[in-house]
Parts: structure tokens; C-alpha cells; sequence
């Protein structure tokens, strides 16, 4: 079982590859952020907009059992989401609601049962935690694979400079 302070870091580091890929697709402007790239969710905004589905639908609609809140938020829907002040809007409402849940983690808290409607099966706050930092890197792959077919250098994504700040050459 991980530690509390090792899934902190975790957390740290997907705000931090989503806020590189965010700053990203803002210098690429709204209209090619939008266009479908034959990734999973088309266009590289709606793969964002599903990575904060993912955080929220785990760490906060399941971890503190605010489903209904969730549920309720029409602004997390793809469609719903039509600039990027509306989508940084929705990463602020995400990771706001994340704190709590990190601020008052314990060992016993990261052990803890959590339900999830749409998998059967019996999950824990840790499992959750790996879900949504997993599916994250999975799809900022497809969005990086949109960046290289567009001849473009991707965003950072690297463990070591995004939790340091370390400056890396792309040599």
C-alpha cells in the first residue's frame, strides 16, 4: 500500500501534466484544440474535458459520495464545455473539490470502499486514485500522438521536471 504522501505526489503530478497539456492546447487555439484527431474523444478538448470526468467521477463523486453534485454539473459535458475559460472553469471546480479529499487522507481513508456505478466489483480509495491518474497518462498519449501528427512538440509530461521544475533539453 502506497502512502499517503506517495498518492499526494501523484495527485501533484496529474494537476501538473494537465495543466501542461491545458497551457498547450491553449497555445494551439481554440479551433484545432476542437478538431477531431481520431483520438478516443475526437478533438484534444474533449480529451481533457473527459481526464476531469475521470478525476471527478472517481475522487469526488465516489470517494466523498458526492454523486448528485456531480451528476448535476451540466458544464462537465464535452459539449457544454466552449472555450477554454469554460474548460479551465470546470479543471478549478475538479481540483477544488479534490483537496478536501487529499487534506484529510489517511492510510485508513486510501483502504476505504468506494462505489462506482458503472463497474461491478469492489474498489478502494486507492484503486480510485490509480484509475484516475492511469486513464490520465493513457489518453495524454493520444494527445500526444495528435501533437506529433501535427508536427508539433508535444507538452511535458515527465515525472521528474514536473515535480521539480527541472529544466530538460528535448534534444
Amino acid at each position: 500500500m502506497p502512502s499517503v504522501e506517495t498518492v499526494r505526489r501523484l495527485v501533484t503530478y496529474d494537476r501538473r501534466a494537465f495543466d501542461s497539456f491545458e497551457r498547450s492546447a491553449r497555445r494551439l487555439g481554440w479551433t484545432k484544440a476542437n478538431r477531431n484527431r481520431e483520438i478516443a474523444h475526437g478533438s484534444i478538448k474533449n480529451t481533457l474535458v473527459h481526464i476531469l470526468n475521470v478525476h471527478e467521477a472517481w475522487l469526488v463523486a465516489a470517494a466523498q459520495d458526492r454523486w448528485e453534485e456531480v451528476r448535476a454539473f451540466a458544464g462537465r459535458r464535452p459539449e457544454a464545455v466552449r472555450s477554454f475559460a469554460e474548460l479551465s472553469r470546470y479543471r478549478e471546480r475538479v481540483w477544488t473539490a479534490i483537496d478536501p479529499l487529499l487534506a484529510g487522507l489517511t492510510d485508513r481513508g486510501l483502504a476505504r470502499r468506494i462505489r462506482v456505478p458503472w463497474m461491478d466489483g469492489r474498489y478502494t480509495l486507492e484503486d480510485g486514485v490509480y484509475q484516475a491518474s492511469f486513464e490520465q497518462a493513457h489518453h495524454l498519449g493520444e494527445v500526444i500522438a495528435a501533437y506529433w501528427q501535427m508536427d508539433r512538440t508535444p507538452p511535458q509530461m515527465m515525472w521528474v521536471p514536473l515535480l521539480t521544475g527541472l529544466k530538460i533539453s528535448v534534444a
